[in-house]
């Protein structure tokens, strides 16, 4: 990702682990622990902030995305890369210090690079909805 920020590069490594937790079925705090205790590459401040902020929100934050889908769409519908930058963003929005547009901004070019040809036009309308105030915000 060249030319990319340091919160762009912390984004996508919270992708990473949230990713392999999933895929592996494990806990994406041992995941993040393991990542953590390796350091190769060292991670950030910031993929931390987000690994734990997603798993401690999640029920919250998978709630959000789930009221913003199409008749018939489930969470485990979605792409894996999709679901966590999905939850990655929606973090960032209801509990995070990002502009709303930033954290769209982010998730749409992470899918971009990472998955499916749909993917950005989906993740952005799904963003676009939620933090357009079509579904309630939780509350802390």
């Amino acid at each position: 990702m060249p030319g990319s920020s340091t919160r762009s590069k912390a984004r996508k490594r919270a992708l990473d682990i949230l990713f392999e937790a999933e895929l592996r079925g494990l806990d994406p705090l041992s995941t993040l622990e393991e990542r953590t205790a390796a350091a190769d590459p060292p991670v950030r401040a910031y993929t931390t902030e987000l690994v734990r902020g997603v798993e401690a929100h999640s029920a919250e934050i998978d709630a959000r995305i789930s009221e913003c889908l199409a008749p018939g769409w489930t969470l485990p519908r979605i792409p894996r890369v999709d679901r966590n930058v999905l939850r990655i963003a929606v973090f960032e929005i209801d509990f995070g210090e990002v502009p709303d547009a930033v954290a769209v901004t982010e998730a749409v070019q992470l899918v971009s690079e990472l998955s499916t040809d749909e993917s950005p036009a989906f993740v952005n309308g799904l963003l676009r909805a939620i933090t357009a105030g079509d579904v309630p915000r939780t509350t802390l």
